[in-house]
């Protein structure tokens, strides 16, 4: 919601809902797609073409391909987009890690820490998925120290918002291998302009903004706007209901 917090929206007694917990299932679907098309190679394959046959290109990309399972899974921030990726990483076999301003016990995921413990999750996870609002604190979250902090073998997935991530950092970060790959739905400027070097490194795998993408998310939209309506009208609280000093 950082497009419509300006000055004016934090001062008045606007109400101001959204779609909290109705996107979190088409974004984890993905972030599951960007990590697959990374750790089982498919973009590899993709971009090489016929070439791929080649029996050097075989052993090459079969030589990078990893299973999931066993493997952790670190989610920053859990909500529903946090949730349902931790639902879809247990069901591959993975542990999962969510670090969240708030944390409370959850069924959904193995552990929950608090935003104090981010570099702790940073330093174990072997894939990060960042499923956080874009809020004061989170922005450029991803920054020379966090890489630095990350597993060499990691991969960094991102669906939300992408002034999370600083894509210089992120630049420096793939290039020395300091990580291992990224998957990116968003970026700081879109689209990311041609000439940038995240288009050309065979590590990463970027999609136009599409992870918001659903032929459910209209009709979920249309039923909260109503049931909303329908509440405000009888006084009662709306779903939703972002909290503005927050962010989200």
């Amino acid at each position: 919601m950082d497009r419509f917090l300006h000055r004016e929206m934090l001062e008045s007694d606007v109400l101001l809902s959204g779609e909290r917990g109705l996107v979190g299932e088409h974004l984890a679907d993905h972030a599951f797609a960007l990590l697959l098309s990374i750790s089982r190679q498919v973009a590899s394959a993709v971009r090489m073409g016929p070439g791929i046959w080649e029996r050097d290109a075989r052993l090459k990309i079969h030589g990078i391909i990893f299973e999931l399972t066993g493997r952790v899974m670190g989610i920053v921030g859990l909500g529903g987009a946090g949730r349902a990726v931790a639902r879809r990483a247990t069901a591959f076999g993975m542990k999962t890690i969510a670090v969240t301003p708030n944390p409370q016990s959850s069924r959904e995921v193995d552990e929950i820490w608090g935003t104090n413990r981010f570099e702790d999750m940073l330093g174990l996870a072997d894939v990060i998925t960042i499923c956080c609002p874009l809020t004061p604190e989170t922005r450029e979250l991803f920054d020379q120290r966090a890489f630095a902090t990350m597993k060499s073998t990691a991969l960094l997935i991102n669906v939300t918002r992408g002034e999370i991530v600083d894509i210089g950092a992120l630049e420096d970060a793939l290039r020395t291998g300091q990580i291992a790959g990224a998957g990116l739905d968003v970026t700081p400027e879109e689209p990311l302009p041609p000439g940038n070097p995240l288009w050309e490194m065979p590590n990463v795998v970027i999609t136009p903004h599409t992870a918001s993408a659903s032929q459910h998310r209209t009709d979920r939209n249309i039923a909260r706007f109503t049931e909303n309506l329908r509440s405000y009208r009888a006084g009662q609280p709306l779903e939703g209901l972002a909290d503005r000093q927050k962010g989200y």
